[in-house]
């Protein structure tokens, strides 16, 4: 069995991928509270996978309400490594046609700042590097798996994450098309920064439903026409973390696995004992 342990965080339907083997549930205690749901872990062609419904089962959680820290979190207590983040967007560019997949490098922020992003705080300061927020070489083998999958890709593209629960108005929709941006969602960002911080790699699989509101010739978007692409974009997904799987190597030469290295600039003697505790399967490393 590969050493690698590979998370994927997403919706319904991607826990139970057929071929998965050694299938258990995990429940994981964080110190920031519980995550989504419990972990499903498992076997995939000798590589052990991790997953974890984004939204709870039964999609129980808004953007907003979804603990991210506790999820990150638990995938660092279970030994991922890498993330493979599956998530629905709306097209920001007419190419990028509902059915589409997407692998974005970039993000916008325009969250509120009603979500916990950092592991940080408490007595522990760090500044984690986020010029490049997704992994590279992840990136580029998600985008060669789909492409072996058979999916219709595009390579990289920001991705624009927004607070929700409710869609963009029209006006929003319009100023993210000047922004250059290709994707919009409501989650991904956040995943994002904390895997930084726990020095895990992260990847996207973004899938097209709908081109929001700004297309004049098509319908706005809808829950029930997201709905409809979801399930008929599940199987491509799991093809494609299928042949992604298969291609990941164990040891990691990319920068994620030491982004923390000069990151903390609290000094260490002024570091309380109870946030080094809550912290150390994250930079214990380095403390």
């Amino acid at each position: 069995m590969s050493k690698a342990t590979i998370g994927v965080i997403g919706g319904s339907g991607l826990y139970d991928m057929e071929g998965l083997e050694q299938v258990e549930r995990v429940t994981v205690e964080t110190p920031f509270g519980s995550p989504s749901d419990e972990y499903v872990t498992g076997v995939l062609n000798g590589v052990r996978m991790v997953f974890l419904p984004r939204h709870g089962r039964g999609h129980r959680l808004l953007p907003s309400e979804v603990n991210y820290r506790a999820n990150i979190f638990g995938m660092k207590k279970l030994g991922v490594e890498r993330i493979i983040s599956v998530s629905a967007v709306g097209s920001l560019k007419d190419a990028i046609a509902p059915g589409h997949i997407v692998i974005p490098d970039q993000f916008i922020d325009r969250t509120k700042g009603l979500r916990r992003d950092t592991f940080f705080g408490d007595g522990i300061v760090a500044h984690a590097g986020f010029a490049d927020p997704v992994c590279h070489p992840l990136s580029e083998t998600l985008y060669n798996a789909a492409l072996k999958a058979g999916a219709t890709v595009h390579k990289g593209g920001s991705y624009i994450c927004m607070e929700g629960p409710a869609f963009s108005t029209r006006a929003e929709s319009f100023s993210y098309l000047a922004l250059g941006a290709s994707v919009i969602g409501m989650t991904n960002l956040t995943e994002a920064k904390l895997a930084r911080e726990a020095e895990i790699c992260y990847g996207i699989i973004a899938l097209s439903t709908d081109y929001d509101c700004w297309h004049d010739s098509h319908d706005d978007v809808t829950v029930e026409a997201i709905i409809q692409i979801i399930h008929q974009n599940v199987a491509m997904a799991k093809n494609i973390i299928r042949h992604a799987v298969a291609e990941i190597g164990g040891e990691r030469d990319c920068p994620c696995a030491s982004a923390m290295q000069y990151a903390i600039i609290t000094d260490r003697s002024v570091i309380p004992e109870a946030t080094r505790q809550k912290l150390e399967p994250i930079i214990g490393k380095y403390l």
